[in-house]
């Protein structure tokens, strides 16, 4: 077992003291008045929070389904082309921070490097869990032309599967808002090689 699998996602509360030094050097609350906010910095920050909020959009969507507020139709039309983008623009995002910006990141501040394994492996568990998303929101739909009953037993299945995903999501995106964004302010774009 990895040392990074020892920060497991849904088991930590945030990432480890010893890769909080350039987080406590730049703490959120200055992040935006920075000067090396702009560029990369800003971009991944914009990123993150579109997956926010269309993991939002996702949860509120099933929740108007399951109070009955959107019927399976109306659900179905709105819900596949969001959880479809949702699920192929997250998953091209780690592809190029696994294999572009980590390297450079890990390479640019050595000290950093565990902290890139632990995100890393938290992208396989995401993998995962997005893989799992997709099969419980396709048998879910495929639900739709069923009875009622069968509809609401998989729409709480998808509904458990979506919570675990945003939950997994929403502690990654803090953590690698933390090692990151710091590492930028820090360094700027040009001299972590990613301008």
């Amino acid at each position: 077992m990895s040392e990074a699998a020892d920060f497991l996602l849904l088991e930590r509360a945030g990432l480890p003291d010893d890769l909080r030094w350039l987080t406590e050097k730049y703490p959120r609350e200055v992040w935006q008045a920075h000067s090396n906010i702009h560029g990369i910095a800003n971009m991944w920050l914009q990123r993150h929070d579109m997956f926010r909020e269309l993991g939002g959009m996702l949860t509120n969507g099933i929740g108007d389904y399951r109070e009955g507020r959107l019927t399976a139709p109306e659900f179905a039309r709105w819900f596949a082309p969001r959880l479809n983008h949702f699920l192929g623009n997250l998953d091209g995002h780690h592809n190029v921070e696994d294999h572009h910006y980590f390297p450079a990141f890990a390479k640019a501040e050595t000290r950093l490097k565990r902290g890139f394994e632990i995100l890393d492996a938290d992208h396989h568990t995401i993998h995962e869990g997005l893989e799992r998303n997709a099969e419980t929101a396709n048998a879910f739909i495929r639900t739709l032309q069923e009875s009622e009953d069968k509809q609401r037993f998989a729409a709480d299945a998808y509904a458990d599967e979506n919570s675990r995903l945003i939950a997994m999501l929403t502690r990654h995106l803090a953590d690698e808002e933390d090692l990151i964004i710091p590492l930028i302010l820090d360094r700027g774009d040009r001299a972590l090689g990613v301008d």
